[in-house]
């Protein structure tokens, strides 16, 4: 088992806040998104996990890549996540599903009030979000 998982994750940025969930059984928050299915392109794992845990659809000609950003896995000891990163916008009415337990919006810029993942905590992600965002 490889110690990095690969993710896509999308950032749906609105008026100065950033779309954030909790998986359930968890404390920190993180960019919507998940884990490529066999043969699936990170576009394709987005639409797909967007509709099953909040039951909305990605605006695929919204996407933009922001790039792959790297740190450790929030919910995962020992592992490291890779993310393939878009900024882009969703249609539909936010209903939690599958493993999802809370959605916030969260301002971009902080100060935070509730825990974020290592990747968004830690790492250069953030301040490209905030870049992109301006």
């Amino acid at each position: 088992m490889s110690d990095v998982i690969d993710v896509a994750i999308i950032a749906v940025i609105r008026n100065g806040l950033m779309l954030c969930v909790r998986k359930r059984g968890t404390q920190r928050f993180m960019l919507p998104g998940g884990k490529p299915e066999a043969g699936e392109t990170a576009v394709q794992c987005l639409a797909r996990e967007i509709a099953e845990e909040l039951q909305c659809t990605v605006d695929v000609a919204s996407l933009r890549p922001l790039g792959s950003f790297e740190g450790v896995a929030a919910n995962e000891a020992g592992r490291r996540v890779r993310a393939d990163t878009f900024i882009g916008e969703i249609t539909g009415t936010i209903e939690l599903a599958a493993e999802i337990d809370e959605y916030r919006w969260l301002p971009l810029a902080g100060p935070f009030d509730v825990p974020l993942a290592p990747l968004l905590e830690d790492g250069p992600l953030l301040k490209t979000l905030c870049a992109a965002d301006a």
